[in-house]
């Protein structure tokens, strides 16, 4: 990994089947951080339209540190619409994928730091040229330079040619408040995709009720065989930001930032690029350790370069434009139950569309340990993605619907079934491996291994 960065992000709308972070006994999921404030009375917390983080998703009794787990799960599932297709007619077939993985987390009064990796190998039963390894990989790293001062760096990898094996190795199903995320809401069927996301970040508490910070951030999203994927298209993300953090009471903060991104696709034949300026303001109540509610809104301005239509014709004139951003979340972490909830309309990446898009996002996790043994997850999301600018954008305009259902069962201390179902639907005309088949159903089956071993202990 050369890069640093923050995960869902990977796939903000559309949770995978995470085997191994169910039940009682079970190694939990890497918990980036808690919800509310810390239980030091000074100390103050980056709010989530800043801190770069999403929202835990499991539940208080799973929470651990300081462990390194490890396992492996083995998959059965059957897709109604494995390839996608041109013609209409999609192609469904079974799978069965065998995923192991190891987790480092490790905290001490100055250190915190999740490092997974998680290789996967998926077999078709119809389809066996589409046979792949996957590649996973992320690391959360955070340090206190100084009581009141803290450096943070979030990196992840993940290359697969099916978005439905790639673990997100941050959390289950993640939701973000954040006011600057990346978007990977299209989903290709099987198709190869190599996508990076980054983040390096540091705080200031330079007063008892005053913090300030900045970060960068990158993202990078990458198709091998652009045949697989007709009207989808590489991209990439860069950007910065700063913020200043006001504390009136324990409870309420309210801050502002500014925040820059520069927004490139590669349509055939050239290149689109867009840069953003945005003066955001926000607001966040903690009203306990593990309940918050935040919201952030404020101008955003946008200017837009296409590249030319046909070969012979001029550079089509940049696109100018100010735009209201704003959003709002809430995460709730309960012993035996977990919701989070966010909401944001702002101009983000195009996630392989033509350009840069004017983005409305929701989405929601909900996680109940029902037994000791026996717990349900419920995660979905709605994105509607409007490309930017110009004869290119227009055709390519749409939405992607997801959600997924799942139970986990503790089989015994170490062993754990997990079923589930998923649907989703992609309304983007424009985009032909997606314009015919818009819809893929899948159910999975799955078992899986884990052991958890304390460290220093």
């Amino acid at each position: 990994m050369k890069l640093l960065y923050q995960i869902c992000a990977g796939l903000l709308l559309f949770p995978a089947p995470y085997l191994w972070s169910q039940g009682d006994n079970t190694p939990a999921a890497p918990v980036p951080a808690v919800v509310g404030p810390e239980s030091n009375a000074d100390a103050m917390l980056a709010p989530p339209p800043v801190s770069g983080e999403s929202y835990p998703t499991v539940v208080g009794s799973e929470e651990r540190s300081n462990y390194l787990r490890g396992g492996m799960a083995f998959t059965s599932a059957y897709t109604d619409n494995a390839l996608g297709s041109v013609s209409g007619q999609p192609v469904s077939d079974i799978s069965y994928s065998i995923a192991p993985f190891l987790t480092l987390d490790e905290t001490t009064p100055r250190l915190h730091i999740i490092s997974t990796y998680a290789p996967g190998f998926t077999f078709y039963q119809k389809i066996s040229s589409r046979n792949e390894t996957d590649q996973n990989a992320a690391i959360d790293f955070e340090y206190r330079l100084s009581p009141h001062v803290t450096f943070s760096a979030r990196d992840g990898f993940q290359k697969s040619s099916n978005v439905f094996n790639q673990p997100d190795l941050a959390s289950a199903a993640a939701v973000s408040g954040s006011a600057q995320q990346a978007n990977f809401s299209i989903i290709a069927p099987i198709a190869d995709r190599l996508s990076n996301t980054a983040n390096v970040g540091i705080t200031a508490q330079f007063a008892a009720n005053g913090m300030v910070g900045a970060s960068g951030t990158f993202t990078n999203l990458h198709y091998p065989d652009q045949a697989e994927v007709p009207g989808l298209y590489d991209s990439s993300t860069q950007g910065g930001s700063v913020f200043y953090s006001h504390r009136i009471t324990k409870m309420h903060y309210l801050g502002a930032t500014y925040q820059y991104q520069r927004l490139v696709a590669y349509p055939t034949g050239g290149q689109s690029e867009t840069q953003t300026h945005a003066i955001l303001f926000f607001y966040t109540l903690y009203a306990t350790s593990r309940f918050s509610m935040s919201f952030f809104g404020g101008p955003q301005y946008s200017d837009t370069v296409q590249p030319a239509l046909f070969p012979l014709q001029l550079q089509l004139p940049a696109a100018k434009a100010w735009n209201p951003a704003a959003g709002a979340s809430v995460g709730w972490q309960g012993r035996l139950t977990n919701v989070a909830l966010s909401y944001s309309h702002m101009i983000s990446g195009g996630g392989g569309l033509q350009g840069a898009v004017h983005l409305d996002s929701a989405s929601t996790s909900v996680r109940q340990q029902i037994t000791r043994t026996f717990s349900g997850s419920v995660a979905g999301g709605y994105v509607q993605n409007d490309v930017i600018a110009g004869a290119l954008g227009g055709a390519a305009n749409g939405h992607t619907v997801s959600g997924t259902a799942s139970v986990q069962q503790l089989l015994g201390q170490r062993i754990s079934l997990q079923m589930g179902y998923t649907r989703l639907h992609q309304d983007y005309s424009g985009v032909a491996v997606l314009a015919t088949t818009p819809n893929t159903n899948r159910e999975f089956v799955s078992i899986s291994y884990q052991f958890s071993r304390p460290l220093g202990r």
